[in-house]
């Protein structure tokens, strides 16, 4: 039985540049009772360890049913992120998790899912989107909102297209500063609501992305008449241990890393937003 609390040893099987500062890790077990008993939730998190570098938390992208490699999108950012850039099919790192509580999956059932995203934070709400898709007829539709800076900082492009192609499923995209040829929506990816014909009686919202702008999106909402209680967030915060040890994730009285990183609104609203939390 898998310990998640066990660094195990993982292979790079496959590497994606999705954009000169993105990559996507593909990542084989290489014990094979390991990959056997590995499970994970959508939303949840891997402890990921480059030897003798550091180890940091990154999101899992691929749905828990997936047989293949473990997908991980990482930004290079730090010291940790820009060594594991450098890293090739072949080379091995270490893996701990998963971690965290991950998206109400029993409490979506039946309704209809909206994803809100911004920025380049949109990886922890990929593996909700292709569970959606892959069980659709377990779900109502599914609305997925996508806010970027700049049309260059929108990844995976080409998968946006593709998800907008599958039954009762629409995609909107906008960006603060629409480039050449950008066929969206130009502002904030709060002017998309009125596009998404929300149902605020059997929908289920989920969050991912600056915390500004999930505070803007869940304003927008409420004043659509969406319940507080339909909402669930995703947020981000300096996770050293994963364990709830060190106490770097603290907000207000929970840990990020064994709490969240999936919250329900109401649980966590006195937090959001305020300085030094």
């Amino acid at each position: 039985m898998h310990n998640p609390d066990r660094p195990v040893e993982v292979e790079v099987v496959e590497r994606v540049e999705e954009t000169p500062s993105i990559y996507t890790l593909h990542l084989r077990f290489t014990d094979p009772e390991v990959a056997a008993s590995y499970r994970l939730l959508p939303g949840q998190y891997n402890m990921l360890y480059l030897f003798g570098v550091g180890e940091i938390p990154i999101s899992i992208v691929s749905d828990p049913d997936f047989e293949g490699p473990l997908e991980h999108t990482i930004r290079s950012v730090g010291r940790v992120t820009r060594g594991m850039e450098r890293l090739k099919v072949g080379d091995r790192m270490g893996l701990r998790g998963p971690y965290g509580r991950g998206w109400p999956l029993d409490e979506a059932e039946g309704r209809d899912v909206v994803i809100v995203t911004g920025g380049l934070g949109c990886a922890p709400v990929v593996s909700m989107i292709r569970y959606v898709l892959q069980r659709r007829e377990r779900f109502g539709r599914l609305v997925i909102l996508q806010g970027v800076k700049h049309t260059d900082d929108l990844i995976w492009r080409r998968q946006y297209e593709r998800w907008q192609q599958m039954p009762d499923t629409q995609v909107l995209l906008a960006a603060d500063v629409g480039g050449p040829n950008w066929p969206y929506s130009v502002g904030k990816v709060t002017v998309l609501f009125s596009q998404a014909g929300i149902d605020p009686d059997k929908s289920i919202v989920m969050l991912c992305g600056p915390e500004p702008m999930m505070k803007a999106s869940i304003d927008r909402l409420l004043a659509l008449n969406v319940p507080a209680e339909s909402m669930w967030l995703s947020i981000e915060r300096n996770m050293q241990c994963g364990i709830g040890h060190c106490g770097h994730c603290q907000v207000g009285p929970y840990f990020v890393c064994q709490d969240g990183p999936v919250f329900h609104y109401p649980e966590l609203r006195p937090w959001l937003g305020v300085t030094g939390f």
